[in-house]
C-alpha cells in the first residue's frame, strides 16, 4: 500500500462511493450522512427545487430557493441536478448516473418510482451491485403502504406522541421532526450495511425503510410493559415518576434530579445528606424509614412532601450552583439547556462542534457538524449546499455526456 504524502489531507471514509439522493424530506439527512464521511453526493432535485428548499424556518427577510436553513443543513457536501424523472430523457439521464452509482436514497409513494420506470429491479438491470434504498411513510407493503403522512402522523400512529406530553394535557409532538430524523437514521445504518455488503459479494438489494415502525423503535419499553404486565405506560413530563426524580423549577429555568429508585436507594441518602447540610427546611423527614420503600416513593403523598422541600429549595439557587453541588456529592442533577445554552456550552466550543459555512448568497450559516469523531478518516465540511442545478454540467459530463448531448438535453427540458 503506498503511503500517502506527508501533507496530503487524510482520505474521508466513504470516498469512492457515490450516491444518489432524490432530494425527498424522509431521505435528505440520510444523504447527508453519507455526503459528510466523504461519499460523492449528488441530489437530484425536480425543475421546482427539493421540496426542503420551501421549509422553514428561513434566513430572516428572505424568500428565495436558498433562505431555507433547514436546506442548508441537509444538504451540505452535495452536488445538485435538476432533472425530470417524468420524461423519456430524463428517465434515461438517471439510469446512466445509477449506472455509475453504489446506492439511492428515495422517499416517493409506492409504486412512484415504478411508473417511472426506475424502480429497485429495472436499476439493477443496469447496474446488479446497486443498493436502492426507498423511505416511506409506512413502507412499501401492507394495508398502510400508500396512505400520506406527516411527521406528527408518525408520531401518533407510531406510538410515541401518545408518551410526549403532560398528564393533564392532549399529547404533544416532540420539536424537530422526530420521526423524519429516526426514518433517515435507520436508513443510512441500513444502506452502509447493505452497500458494504455489495462490496463484498457483488449484488445490491433494496432497503424499504417504514418511518412509523421507526417510530416504534423509538418507545423503549413501552410494548413490553403491556405485554408482561397488560400496563399501558402514559404521559409523566414534568412531574415526578417517584419523589425525588422529575423536572424541577429553579432560580433561572429548569433542572432533572434523579434522586430516588435505583442504586438501592444510594442517591436518596447523598440527596437527603446534601439537602440537610445546605438547611432546607422539612429535609431531616427523608431519614425516614418509609422513604426507602418504593411503593411509597411512588406515591402521591411521598411526591407532594418531597416538592415541599425541594421547590422552595431549588427555587432560591440557579442551574449552575444546584449543578455543581450536586455533581460534587455524585447526584444525579442535569441542567435543562435551552437553545442559547447549547450554542454557548463550553465542552462544544472545545470540539469544535458548530460549523460556519456560507450559503450560495454569501449569508453567514452556523450549524451543527457531526457528533463523532473519526481519528484516521475525519468529518469535513467540504461545500456549502448547492443552488438548485448547480453542478447539472459537472454531473452529465460524469456521466459520459458531451456538451452537445449536454445542451439537448437542456433544451429538451430533460435537465436543467
Amino acid at each position: 500500500m503506498k503511503s500517502s504524502p506527508r501533507n496530503a489531507a487524510p482520505a474521508a471514509a466513504l470516498a469512492g462511493i457515490t450516491v444518489l439522493d432524490l432530494a425527498g424530506p424522509l431521505g435528505n439527512y440520510c444523504g447527508k450522512l453519507f455526503a459528510d464521511l466523504g461519499a460523492r453526493v449528488i441530489l437530484v432535485e425536480p425543475a421546482g427545487g427539493a421540496p426542503t428548499r420551501h421549509a422553514e424556518p428561513r434566513v430572516a427577510g428572505r424568500d428565495d430557493p436558498d433562505a431555507s436553513l433547514t436546506f442548508q443543513y441537509q444538504n451540505t457536501n452535495k452536488e445538485s441536478i435538476a432533472l425530470d424523472l417524468d420524461s423519456d430523457s430524463g428517465r434515461q439521464v438517471f439510469l446512466r448516473l445509477a449506472e455509475r452509482s453504489a446506492l439511492v436514497v428515495e422517499s416517493e409513494q409506492p409504486g412512484v418510482m415504478a411508473r417511472r420506470g426506475l424502480d429497485y429491479a429495472q436499476l439493477a438491470a443496469v447496474n446488479p451491485a446497486l443498493t436502492m434504498t426507498s423511505i416511506t411513510a409506512f413502507g412499501q407493503s401492507g394495508p398502510f403502504s400508500h396512505w400520506l403522512a406527516t411527521d406528527l402522523t408518525a408520531m401518533g400512529m407510531g406510538g410515541m406522541l401518545y408518551l410526549a406530553g403532560y398528564p393533564d394535557t392532549a399529547p404533544m409532538v416532540a420539536c424537530g421532526e422526530q420521526a423524519v430524523g429516526a426514518a433517515n437514521l435507520f436508513a443510512a445504518v441500513a444502506s452502509m450495511a447493505a452497500v458494504y455488503d455489495a462490496e463484498a459479494g457483488g449484488t445490491g438489494q433494496h432497503v424499504d425503510v417504514s418511518m412509523q415502525e421507526c417510530v416504534v423503535m423509538g418507545m423503549e419499553n413501552a410494548v413490553q410493559f403491556h405485554d408482561l404486565e397488560g400496563t399501558i405506560r402514559k404521559r409523566n413530563a414534568g412531574t415526578q415518576r417517584l419523589a425525588g426524580t422529575g423536572v424541577f423549577e429553579c432560580a433561572d429555568g429548569y433542572i432533572y434530579l434523579m434522586a430516588g429508585g435505583v442504586g438501592s436507594n444510594r442517591f436518596w441518602s447523598t440527596t437527603t445528606d446534601w439537602l440537610i447540610a445546605e438547611g432546607a427546611a422539612g429535609a431531616r423527614q427523608f431519614t425516614e424509614p418509609r422513604w426507602n420503600d418504593q411503593a411509597f416513593l411512588a406515591s402521591d403523598e411521598a411526591k407532594r412532601l418531597f416538592g415541599e422541600v425541594f421547590m422552595p429549595f431549588a427555587g432560591t439557587r440557579d442551574r449552575h450552583t444546584l449543578h455543581e453541588q450536586a455533581r460534587a456529592r455524585r447526584i444525579p442533577l442535569a441542567p435543562i439547556s435551552d437553545a442559547s445554552d447549547i450554542v454557548r456550552s463550553p465542552q462544544r466550543a472545545h470540539r469544535g462542534y458548530f460549523v460556519d459555512t456560507e450559503d450560495a448568497r454569501g449569508t453567514a450559516v452556523r450549524m451543527p457538524g457531526a457528533p463523532y469523531r473519526l481519528s484516521a478518516t475525519p468529518w469535513r465540511l467540504r461545500r456549502r449546499a448547492p443552488q438548485l442545478g448547480e453542478h447539472t454540467r459537472q454531473v452529465l459530463a460524469w456521466a459520459g455526456y458531451t456538451d452537445a448531448e449536454q445542451q439537448a438535453l437542456m433544451a429538451q427540458g430533460a435537465v436543467r
